[in-house]
């Protein structure tokens, strides 16, 4: 079950929001709550979904690479990273 005094999502670190959501998704599964409880648990764990979906984007867009092209611009290429 989430902390009582969690932060808000828009504070949190990628790791601290998904674990929350993991345990979102726990005492949604459970069935053991009443409707209204299930409900606000519902719309923290959206908004939680909401920021880790954000923080992959940034992460996603600071991945990326700019390259020459042909025509003495320069485009955007994903970062190639070896392994």
């Amino acid at each position: 079950m989430p902390k009582a005094k969690s932060k808000p999502p828009e504070e949190m670190t990628f790791e601290q929001a998904f674990e929350e959501l993991q345990e979102v998704v726990s005492g949604l599964e459970s069935g053991e709550m009443a409707l209204e409880d299930s409900l606000r648990l519902f719309e923290r764990g959206q908004s939680l979904a909401e920021r880790c979906s954000q923080l992959l984007e940034q992460a996603e867009l600071r991945l990326k690479q700019l390259v020459p092209d042909d025509s003495g611009g320069y485009r955007e290429e994903d970062l190639e990273v070896e392994e």
